[in-house]
């Protein structure tokens, strides 16, 4: 399949996709055995928690030609999840590339790498999760890969998983697991208001630890 081609993804209902960015990542983590997460990845937006569906790009690290290429490719709830190698020196992504995928109906931007115009991405609503900030641009050469299952801070995405972003980081799954997943985080989150509900009260007795 080419770079400009999209494979099929399981179809995910908007309605679980939209109840997802009520949950935090902590509570999904969770859920998930703890196991899958991006680390060291950091928000650099003003706004709420983002949920979307992965259209996934492999760089070379500092070069972003394929981040264009799969700015063509996005449909409405995409999350750009970029694999820039964890390299700081260049940033891959700016205003420029944010404002065309979110123009493009794009739920945020997840990159493992760096940013640049982060001001401007600070003070925006638009998702955008990133390793630093650098002012160096990057180079635009290649190679490069879209749609190939990626590996973005230890977690590997692949493409067509669901991505839960918020201000403790990011984690993706596999959306067939979405339906009872979501089950399981909002029974975690009544058990954890019951706690908090008991610690208010005094009567808290080490159910947390259990």
């Amino acid at each position: 399949m080419s770079d400009t081609e999209r494979p099929p993804v399981a179809a995910v209902d908007p309605g679980l996709i939209a109840a997802f960015r009520q949950i935090p990542t902590a509570v999904i983590s969770d859920n998930l055995e703890r196991l899958p997460g991006a680390i060291g990845l950091k928000p650099f937006y003003k706004g709420t928690p983002m949920a979307g569906i992965a259209l996934t790009v492999d760089t070379t690290p500092g070069d972003n030609l394929f981040v264009h290429r799969a700015l063509d490719l996005i449909k409405p709830g995409d999350v750009l999840v970029i694999n820039g190698g964890g390299d700081e020196t260049r940033a891959l992504v700016g205003e420029i590339i944010a404002a065309i995928a979110e123009q493009r109906g794009a739920a945020g931007i997840v990159l493992d790498g760096a940013i640049r115009d982060s001001a401007v991405l600070m003070s925006s609503p638009f998702p955008v999760f990133a390793r630093a900030a650098n002012h160096r641009g990057p180079y635009k050469n290649g190679p490069g890969t879209i749609n190939e299952p990626v590996s973005i801070g230890g977690m590997v995405v692949a493409p067509g998983d669901l991505v839960v972003g918020d201000a403790d980081g990011v984690v993706a799954f596999a959306p067939e697991r979405a339906a009872l997943l979501l089950e399981m985080t909002r029974a975690q989150e009544q058990r954890e208001a019951e706690i908090l509900a008991s610690i208010r009260a005094g009567r808290y007795q080490g159910a947390y630890g259990k």
